[in-house]
């Protein structure tokens, strides 16, 4: 079979072994490459998915685009756990381990500064939704006695859905500020569409924080602090991951995405193959 070489991430050398059983995409174990003093965690997948033709097709395919992705996160997740990794785009390939060593010499000084800029620190995810309104007994809803009455009770309706819209937007906006201060950084994510993502309710906020591990207990009791503060609200914290968010290019965030730095925000890092792609947000 021949083989391309499927780069996780990028990180500093690290002397606690992974998971014995760790598999990786296609099944295969992950790897150390060593170089100039920095990390590639690597594995060998089969050129028959991983070429270019094949990845165009592979990414119309949402069952394999969501196995890959679980199987790149697993491997960064374990990644996370003994060392603070810079993840690489969802199927970044290489023709060889020649082609990871060129890749990761003429991004060397951006590796190392992010490296430097997130070490020690992890990416906490926030969402805050506002719950769906329980839906009335048909026996409870009376018919409108007259057309003006119809009308009366549509407008009192809206107006009733405005003043909550606006209760969790406040919410929402206030939780932000609270753990912004508690945070390096931050990232504001575009919301979530319920009927996409098959979550219940409408997403107000979704935002990544970058907090130092050693804080990262106090942000978790400062979110937990929260979540009975709003009734109809639902506060949703995912973490702690590699900061994904975090490790885009300094010229801008990814469309739609407003960020936010305390000083020392720095550069970022792209997929280093030709046809490297980036999986969605879902954490």
């Amino acid at each position: 079979m021949i083989g391309l070489r499927y780069v996780y991430a990028v990180c500093r050398p690290f002397g606690t072994p992974l998971q014995a059983e760790l598999t990786g995409v296609a099944g295969a174990p992950p790897g150390l490459l060593h170089h100039h003093g920095l990390v590639a965690v690597v594995s060998t997948v089969p050129e028959a998915d991983f070429c270019e033709d094949a990845l165009k097709a592979h990414l119309e395919d949402l069952d394999w685009l969501a196995a890959t992705a679980r199987a790149h996160q697993g491997v960064v997740d374990a990644l996370t756990t003994v060392t603070t990794p810079l993840p690489l785009r969802l199927a970044t390939v290489f023709r060889d381990d020649s082609a990871v060593r060129m890749m990761i010499e003429s991004r060397e000084d951006d590796f190392r500064r992010l490296l430097d800029r997130l070490h020690g620190r992890v990416e906490w995810g926030v969402k805050v939704y506002l719950e769906p309104e329980p839906a009335e007994p048909v026996a409870a809803v009376a018919r409108p006695a007259s057309g003006r009455d119809y009308l009366r009770s549509r407008r009192r309706h809206s107006h009733e859905q405005e003043e909550r819209w606006q209760r969790a937007e406040r919410f929402a906006h206030s939780l932000h500020e609270r753990l912004a201060e508690r945070a390096e950084e931050f990232r504001m994510h575009r919301p979530q569409n319920s009927a996409l993502s098959g979550t219940p309710g409408q997403n107000v906020l979704n935002a990544a924080y970058l907090v130092p591990r050693a804080h990262s207990e106090e942000f978790v009791e400062l979110v937990d602090r929260t979540k009975d503060e709003a009734p109809g609200m639902r506060v949703e914290l995912t973490g702690p991951w590699a900061a994904y968010s975090f490790s885009g290019e300094e010229t801008g965030s990814r469309p739609g995405t407003q960020s936010g730095t305390k000083p020392g925000a720095g550069a970022g890092t792209e997929s280093g193959a030709g046809f490297g792609a980036e999986a969605g947000e879902g954490r």
